[in-house]
């Protein structure tokens, strides 16, 4: 599939506003701190934005809109999205620190590695990072969801899993690139 410099297309629209959303979701994520109802609608504006996730790259790959800016900017919108809801969880103590810390240190190294590889390649997401996105979004939305007590246990299972791929991943990036080195 080729790549399109062209900036303004509906995946490229949908990223964008995927990213403008993020206060909203912040603000009734905060809403819901003793609110179960607010949570609800934390966790489904989350789940929304999430979609909007897959959509773009559907539309951008069946209408041949894969662009450069999109294939940039898409994990960028990704890892905001995973901050604002990782982090709001942790400060309203849904979520542990050091698993917002595990998550976030991971998106924000391979995000550096990304852009200082700009100039030799635009590394695109693996199969496994993508998978890895999918564990973390439905694992921090699982923490945002009031959850009855006795599914505590599967949703941690599944963060483990999250965890995990956001490790294994993340190592993945830089060996990758260490062992593939392009010289500009």
């Amino acid at each position: 599939m080729t790549k399109s410099n062209k900036i303004l297309n509906l995946p490229n629209v949908l990223t964008v506003a995927r990213i403008l959303i993020l206060p909203v979701c912040a603000w009734a994520l905060f809403k819901g701190a003793d609110n179960d109802f607010w949570r609800v609608i934390a966790w489904t504006l989350f789940f929304i934005t999430g979609l909007t996730d897959i959509i773009d790259g559907k539309i951008a790959r069946s209408r041949n809109q894969v662009s450069n800016f999109g294939v940039l900017l898409d994990p960028i919108a990704d890892k905001a999205m995973l901050a604002v809801a990782t982090i709001g969880s942790s400060i309203l103590g849904f979520l542990s620190w050091w698993v917002t810390a595990i998550l976030l240190v991971r998106e924000v190294s391979v995000t550096i590695l990304r852009f200082t590889r700009l100039k030799v390649e635009v590394i695109p997401a693996s199969k496994g990072a993508k998978r890895k996105t999918a564990f973390q979004s439905f694992g921090v939305g699982f923490y945002i969801l009031p959850l009855p007590t006795f599914l505590h246990i599967p949703r941690d299972l599944f963060m483990a899993v999250a965890i995990y791929l956001t490790i294994k991943t993340g190592i993945d990036y830089f060996q990758q690139v260490r062992l593939n080195p392009k010289k500009p």
